[in-house]
């Protein structure tokens, strides 16, 4: 008898369209950008530092409509993949590009809202990771497979970096006990829910941009690429949920040490350092 249960998928497949998103404009904008930035920051190249100074400056304000913003590295990028959509498409077999707008301008609307969601994912996902990686050279602050919940979930348990500090006993090597969610911080989990109850996109990103400053304080990283995923996501009322879903289900998965051997060198493996709970958000430095 042929068994079925091998081929259904378990939790993490069932969320696989957020939890690995398809390659979005914003997924490979914001790839692309980090990308660019994050390793040359680490090594202090002049360019990198003062290009991540100037994203971390827009961190909370509109991309476009930031006069200081015009020129950043990630609206350039974005208006680069877009423009090369745009061949792809019209290069296609029958194809021939966006219709006009005076042909279809009901088309062309959804098509400029579009386009406004994904500025907006970008920029809310880059000017955070600016933030998120200053003043840090040891380690990368955007890092794949790092959701939000899960990486939300190691701060409330108050562990720092991206990997488990293992402790030796008799030379064998012991993995950390698993924790229970509900010895989680419960601040650092009500600052969670606060993200999942904004009501709109400036409330979302201020809530995220407190999150952060946690995260950063604890050097835990986030991914910036699929976290721009679900903020356009998130800007579509009728798929909202489905971001939240996401988030909660990843608070609440538990997270192996299978993928945590590569975190680059340098992190705290103590555990000293950990944020507490009570950090003062508004006496982290924003500038330096």
């Amino acid at each position: 008898m042929t068994s079925t249960s091998a081929a259904r998928p378990g939790p993490a497949a069932a969320d696989e369209a957020l939890s690995r998103p398809a390659a979005s404009l914003p997924h490979r904008a914001v790839s692309r950008t980090i990308g660019r930035l994050q390793s040359a920051y680490q090594r202090d190249v002049p360019g990198a530092v003062a290009a991540v100074a100037r994203l971390r400056r827009e961190a909370g304000r509109d991309g476009y409509a930031s006069p200081t913003a015009w020129g950043l590295d990630h609206l350039e990028t974005l208006a680069e993949l877009r423009e090369e959509q745009r061949t792809t498409e019209s290069e296609e077999p029958g194809g021939t590009g966006p219709a006009p707008s005076y042909f279809v301008s009901s088309a062309h609307m959804r098509y400029r809202e579009q386009e406004q969601r994904e500025d907006t994912a970008v920029h809310i996902a880059v000017t955070l990771w600016a933030l998120h990686q200053q003043s840090l050279r040891e380690e990368p602050m955007h890092r794949a497979q790092w959701s939000l919940g899960r990486s939300v979930r190691r701060l409330a348990h108050g562990r720092t970096g991206a990997r488990d500090h293992e402790e030796s006993y008799g030379g064998l090597s012991a993995a950390p006990a698993a924790e229970r969610v509900e010895e989680a911080s419960e601040t650092v989990r009500q600052r969670f829910v606060r993200i999942g109850g904004a009501s709109d996109t400036e409330v979302l990103a201020t809530r995220l941009r407190e999150m952060v400053l946690l995260l950063r304080s604890a050097r835990i990283p986030l991914d910036y690429a699929l976290l721009a995923d679900q903020l356009l996501l998130w800007q579509d009322e009728n798929r909202r949920d489905e971001v939240r879903r996401a988030w909660g289900r990843d608070f609440h998965r538990r997270h192996g040490l299978r993928g945590t051997a590569h975190a680059h060198h340098g992190l705290d493996e103590s555990g000293a350092g950990a944020v507490p709970a009570e950090t003062d958000l508004e006496a982290v430095d924003l500038d330096s």
